[in-house]
């Protein structure tokens, strides 16, 4: 779960603990197989394209996840990764 931007080791850990509780949530809510990669991987998505953004909006962004909108993700990204595509 690294990204160039972000090499403080300390804001990654925060990073990566707020990943693995959504992830967490999202196993108490019936998608156990969800992991902490994941949620960063759907969340940095849009960063991609519009840059990273202060602190505050990243943990904004990874805690008001919603399961429809990681799930949409996902599901585009087996599209993308799909030799049919």
């Amino acid at each position: 779960m690294t990204n160039e931007r972000m090499i403080d080791p300390e804001l990654n850990e925060i990073i990566a603990q707020l990943c693995q509780s959504k992830a967490e949530e999202f196993h108490l809510i019936g998608y156990e197989h969800v992991t902490p990669e994941e949620i960063w991987n759907c969340v940095n998505d849009k960063y991609m394209k519009k840059g990273m953004p202060q602190l505050h909006e990243m943990v904004n962004d990874i805690l008001s996840l919603k399961a429809t909108n990681f799930m949409n993700y996902m599901t585009l990204s087996a599209f993308k990764g799909s030799p049919f595509g």
